[in-house]
């Protein structure tokens, strides 16, 4: 049986402490990620929500964010960290953003297999997001993804920029690893 958007609303206040996507009709509950992990996506968004809410380019979000996606099957999926254009969401819903956000971030957990990771930011490529972003801190690199483009892999040397979505914006890549504390 295929499952609809009010039927994950519905399993989601049963369960208000899952996190849910709706992926093709199927509930999916999303495990919690590591805590390296999870410490790396609050760093990226902090990173950048500092440059995007001071130049009011738009909305930063979270991983309880979720975007109704405009495919067939109407798939309500969450990114780790996500970046919408001011132009393209004016005000923030207070229900999931009917689009494809035009930046996607996911951060590899230890329980995380790269192929399904790999496969939800194309997905979401695929949906209108100009770049997706995988960030994973076991082996330290971002790979970055751009439709129909070949995907580039910076390392800790490297800078990460999107000039395609946040010109002028720029992160050393070792910067989103956390800290050592000696």
């Amino acid at each position: 049986m295929l499952l609809s958007q009010t039927d994950l609303e519905a399993f989601q206040a049963q369960y208000p402490d899952h996190r849910l996507e709706l992926v093709n009709g199927k509930v999916i509950v999303m495990s919690p990620s590591g805590y390296e992990s999870d410490e790396v996506a609050a760093e990226a968004i902090r990173i950048l929500g500092n440059w995007v809410r001071p130049r009011r380019l738009g909305r930063v979000a979270a991983s309880s964010a979720g975007f109704r996606l405009p495919n067939a099957s109407h798939d309500v999926r969450a990114p780790d960290a996500s970046f919408v254009s001011a132009e393209r969401l004016r005000r923030s819903p207070q229900s999931f953003a009917e689009l494809a956000p035009d930046l996607m971030v996911e951060v590899k957990s230890p329980t995380d297999r790269r192929e399904d990771l790999e496969a939800k930011i194309s997905d979401f490529l695929s949906l209108g997001t100009q770049v997706g972003l995988l960030i994973d801190p076991e082996t330290q690199t971002v790979a970055v993804y751009r439709a129909e483009q070949a995907t580039s892999i910076l390392s800790n040397e490297d800078k990460l920029t999107v000039p395609d979505v946040l010109p002028g914006w720029e992160v050393s890549v070792s910067d989103l690893w956390p800290l050592v504390f000696e």
